[in-house]
């Protein structure tokens, strides 16, 4: 019971990397569709109307700067491999869940401090730390789940 939990939790932080690193590489198109939905509020809309045109512009005038998008795009990939070790040893690999719980934390300040430098608006910086705490979920319901395995197996 608790390795099935285990592996659906696992499962859930592979997929949510995985699908965060693919998003990533159509940057322009995602954006372009968000604009066109009428359903945001005008702060929101023009938030991401001024995201979408700096990006148009720059990767007109200069398209390798999206490169590091694809950069972080590739690093999602590389991470939702990584936790591909808890399904394999998750008592030898709580480590891994470990690292991501650490990730999850250590989000806030970057998307604070950083997200403040960068001029982003607040409510964006909150909704880049709200990543942060969602994926905290299961991978803490993971690092429980090991701890009661490493119970059942070292009694």
């Amino acid at each position: 019971m608790h390795l099935l939990r285990l592996k659906t939790y696992s499962w859930i932080i592979i997929i949510g990397l995985a699908l965060s690193g693919i998003t990533a590489f159509p940057l322009l198109t995602e954006l372009r569709l968000l604009v066109e939905l009428d359903c945001w509020p005008p702060f929101v809309h023009d938030w991401l109307t001024s995201v979408y045109q700096a990006i148009s512009t720059t990767n007109q005038a200069y398209p390798y700067l999206s490169y590091g998008t694809d950069w972080l795009a590739f690093a999602h990939l590389m991470l939702a491999i990584l936790f591909i070790g808890t399904l394999k040893d998750p008592v030898k690999n709580k480590w891994i869940i470990q690292f991501g719980l650490i990730c999850c934390v250590l989000i806030v300040p970057l998307a604070l401090i950083a997200g403040s430098i960068r001029q982003v608006p607040f409510f964006w910086r909150l909704i880049d730390c709200s990543f942060g705490a969602l994926a905290g979920i299961p991978l803490y319901l993971c690092h429980s789940a090991i701890g009661k395995l490493e119970k059942m197996n070292h009694p």
